[in-house]
């Protein structure tokens, strides 16, 4: 049996990490598409105010089963 996935964009930020953002990510994914396999990061960022991180940024990539 053969799949088909679908690979979609999507930017996520978070104040507490970047692994929180990735977990944001695929929350909010999951509220509009099904069957999540994966996710890859593409880029990280973080914005910097007052010598301190304020807040984390991820790049990725979400990969779902298309039914």
């Amino acid at each position: 049996m053969s799949h088909v996935l679908k690979v979609v964009e999507i930017l996520a930020e978070s104040s507490k990490s970047w692994e929180d953002a990735a977990a944001m990510a695929v929350v909010k994914a999951s509220k509009t598409v099904r069957g999540i396999k994966s996710i890859y990061i593409k880029e990280f960022e973080a914005q910097v105010d007052n010598d301190k991180i304020s807040s984390y940024r991820i790049n990725a990539k979400v990969s779902f089963l298309i039914e």
